[in-house]
């Protein structure tokens, strides 16, 4: 991981108060209409119309170059990313709560730039937000780029794991983590009101308290509208002793070919054209929320790695195959090619079974349907927990084998 160094702090005189996790503090509300991002002449203006001023901080990141701007805290309301950009040189922007007390706001910029101002001016009861980006040398942007350190940030660190995990063998209830995809900065697909992190956070709830009807121990990796990095996601589930890893997302593709569930695996390289564009667009959302987890594995550990994955993926491929034919049972919509390979990162924890589940698309409006839809839903949810226990099953009387 890079080392990162602060280039610019800008603070008000405004106490900061705690927060419940992904709860907004409510400090400030964005005003889209009077808010904008624009081209100056050779520079980049962010201008946010809020109605208190917040303390702020203002930094650069690379490898892509962002600008990343956090508050404590905004609460951007329904303002659409999308509609605050009216940039050529942004090449991506997302905004919203990223952790406790804290919001974001992150600009991938189309090339090296440095922090020419910030200021925030009072108005009356409000502030005007107001920086300005212009344009630097490689060698000074990669010397300035970093993240300021914060007692109040801490440092993502491995879950804390007392004993290597036995693998399940049926004597004790199915440890099972559901990861609610995206969520806080990172909306994922939308389709009208419609947001993929609110769609596939309630699912989870719902979900979860079918599971542990069913008597199995459910986790999930975020449990409000919170932004959680992907490696993060993984250490949840290595932290709560996961049995099964299951992912869930109910994404789009502009092709419009994509339509049913689709159950997802890691693929040890590319998959096909649709599952590249997916993998792309779940990683993607990590550094769109200024993170950066990217790592090179040493040469004893990807042994290591690889030996665990030869193992866990037999486990892997019967999963899929259960929870497929769990849904072809329920009656539910399918893809037409249930089980695929991408490259997700969320599923490359090499010792525990995980799985990515489509629900289904929202750029099909049948499927967009279907996810609104309460009883598809309930069935969905039995559905799944049929999977899991077909499989759970299986793998128990395979794992006491083993252990003679």
């Amino acid at each position: 991981m890079k080392r990162l160094a602060a280039i610019l702090i800008v603070a008000l005189a405004v106490a900061p108060r705690p927060t419940p996790a992904g709860e907004l503090s409510a400090l400030a509300r964005l005003d889209p209409a009077a808010s904008g991002i624009t081209d100056t002449e050779d520079g980049v203006a962010i201008d946010l119309s809020l109605d208190q001023p917040v303390p702020y901080r203002v930094f650069l990141l690379a490898d892509p170059p962002r600008a990343v701007v956090d508050f404590r805290e905004v609460d951007f309301g329904a303002a659409a990313p999308a509609a605050l950009d009216r940039s050529a040189r942004v090449l991506g922007l997302g905004a919203g709560p990223v952790r406790a007390g804290w919001s974001r706001l992150v600009l991938e910029l189309d090339g090296p730039y440095a922090v020419a101002s910030a200021a925030e001016p009072r108005t009356g009861n409000g502030a005007q937000v107001s920086i300005r980006l212009a344009p630097a040398t490689k060698d000074a942007f990669a010397a300035a780029a970093g993240a300021p350190a914060d007692p109040d940030w801490p440092d993502l660190r491995p879950a804390d794991v007392l004993a290597p995990k036995l693998r399940q063998d049926g004597s004790r209830p199915l440890v099972v983590v559901l990861d609610p995809g995206h969520g806080g900065i990172d909306p994922g697909a939308e389709a009208g009101p419609l947001r993929e992190a609110h769609l596939t956070l309630a699912f989870a709830r719902e979900l979860a308290e079918v599971l542990r009807r069913d008597g199995m121990i459910v986790e999930l990796t975020r449990g409000d509208d919170s932004f959680v990095p992907l490696e993060a996601r993984i250490s949840i589930a290595r932290g709560a002793g996961a049995d099964v890893f299951l992912s869930l997302h109910a994404d789009a593709l502009e092709e419009g070919l994509a339509t049913g569930a689709t159950i997802y695996k890691l693929a040890a390289g590319a998959g096909d054209a649709a599952a590249e564009l997916l993998a792309e667009r779940h990683d993607r959302a990590d550094l769109l929320s200024g993170v950066d987890l990217s790592f090179q594995d040493d040469a004893v550990a990807a042994v290591l790695m690889d030996l665990a994955r030869a193992e866990t993926a037999p486990r892997i491929d019967r999963l899929a195959s259960r929870l497929v034919d769990a849904i072809r049972d329920a009656g539910l919509r399918l893809h037409r090619h249930p089980v695929q390979e991408a490259a997700f990162s969320v599923l490359k924890a090499p010792d525990i079974p995980a799985v990515l589940l489509e629900l289904g698309f929202m750029s099909s409006p049948k499927d967009r349907e279907r996810l609104a839809d309460p009883v598809w839903r309930a069935t969905m949810a039995a559905a799944i927990r049929a999977g899991l226990r077909a499989w759970a099953g299986e793998d128990a009387a395979e794992a006491r084998l083993v252990r003679q």
